[in-house]
């Protein structure tokens, strides 16, 4: 692997793609540590220390930035739902249909209504943390210390929040478009890694059990999700005898691979943006049916982790009918000459692609929920610190894995067009 390495480092071109993806998630780690303005982030970092409910979480996925109120505090989560509720929407207007079928100028109009939406999420969730860190809503002793509530202060916090949040998109879709791997998914990653030093450190200084029964639960989390990540069902395809022109093509076999676990972390990551949603609403809303609300989806909950089991199986299946189209490969298949073998060609063979992928969705969906609830139970029933089942849970570590996974997978694929052998064997 540290040959592949080096040779993903000889390459110009990918070497530049990984110093511009590193320069870019390095900027994001800087503008994270810059408090907004107004803001005691000393006492706000106390607070939020050994807090385990709503804004513990919100704090690992902004990378620790929530906790200072930093520039980039919201994080890429307005965007991550803003996306949610465009690709919720799409089925349900025809203009949005109409769009989608218009190919790559279609999908660039529902970006940008992608990112308007954004900036109006992240607009709302910045007054929302800023009243929320003012009244007290965390829990702290005193009231009123940590944000600066006056107008002209809030206005110029929640501006610096949704600028930083706004830039962080464009950053995303920087790496997406100039780095490697996916932008979102590697922020995201970059803030899980951020708590993970603070979730060593907890199971460290935790009992003998903690200390033994740990990193077994981690590393079969990984072995898990690198064999059903990387786990393939082989569609055999035929090809006939066929003229081209003048010329009489040979036929020939190959095989369709349809992943066991197509969506990849895609449904585990849109699952936790949805369920932060209530408390977050519960914590920052002065009624007390919302703070019930909270207190009922409190993170680490039963409620929480069965509403996040449920939000990710049927995320897997959205977004899989999303990405693969069945009518549409049967239809590539038969005008090539393809087949599959004992099945006719055309609606046949879409309903028989259809059949396998409904069967491997249901596995990787069911397998995604598991591996994300079953360690965060175990943690949580387990006695664990909450520092060490923030950084080292279920939903973390499968984030972390799987978006290791599909940057490998992308580092590999362009080390293969330069005749160099990949990671993934």
């Amino acid at each position: 692997m540290l040959q592949n390495l080096l040779n993903a480092w000889k390459s110009p071109e990918l070497r530049k793609k990984l110093l511009f993806t590193a320069a870019i998630l390095a900027i994001y780690r800087f503008g994270s540590y810059v408090p907004a303005p107004g803001v005691n982030s000393d006492a706000l970092a106390d607070a939020l220390k050994n807090q385990g409910g709503i804004f513990g979480l919100l704090a690992v996925f902004s990378g620790g930035g929530l906790s200072r109120l930093g520039v980039f505090a919201l994080g890429i989560m307005p965007y991550i739902t803003a996306s949610i509720i465009l690709q919720v929407m799409t089925p349900v207007f025809p203009s949005l249909q109409a769009l989608q079928k218009e190919g790559e100028l279609g999908q660039r109009r529902i970006t940008q209504y992608t990112r308007y939406l954004t900036v109006f999420l992240a607009a709302v969730q910045a007054l929302g943390y800023t009243y929320a860190f003012h009244s007290n809503a965390i829990g702290t002793s005193s009231t009123g210390n940590l944000v600066k509530f006056n107008l002209g202060n809030v206005i110029l916090v929640v501006i610096t929040l949704t600028a930083g949040a706004t830039l962080l998109m464009w950053m995303g879709e920087l790496i997406t478009q100039r780095g490697v791997g996916n932008g979102m998914s590697l922020l995201i990653f970059a803030s899980i890694l951020t708590s993970a030093p603070a979730g060593i450190s907890a199971w460290w200084q935790g009992s003998t059990f903690e200390k033994l029964s740990l990193p077994i639960v981690v590393f079969l989390v990984i072995v898990a999700v690198v064999f059903v990540q990387e786990g393939i069902r082989k569609i055999p395809i035929q090809y006939a005898k066929r003229m081209v022109g003048r010329r009489m093509t040979s036929g020939g076999s190959t095989y369709l691979p349809l992943r066991v676990n197509m969506a990849g972390v895609i449904p585990v990551i849109f699952a936790a943006a949805i369920m932060a949603f209530p408390p977050t609403v519960g914590q920052i809303v002065p009624w007390q049916i919302a703070h019930d609300m909270a207190r009922f989806f409190t993170p680490g909950g039963w409620p929480f982790l069965i509403g996040e089991a449920v939000l990710i199986f049927g995320f897997t299946f959205f977004y899989v009918a999303v990405v693969f189209n069945s009518i549409e490969q049967a239809e590539n298949l038969k005008k090539y000459g393809g087949f599959v073998p004992g099945v006719r060609p055309g609606r046949p063979t879409a309903q028989y692609l259809e059949k396998v992928l409904v069967r491997l969705t249901i596995a990787g969906g069911l397998f995604l929920a598991a591996v994300a609830v079953l360690p965060s139970l175990f943690i949580k029933y387990g006695g664990f610190s909450t520092a060490t089942a923030r950084a080292l849970g279920g939903t973390s570590v499968l984030i972390v894995v799987g978006v290791a996974i599909d940057t490998m997978r992308q580092i590999e694929s362009q080390l293969s067009m330069r005749s160099y052998k990949g990671f993934l064997k």
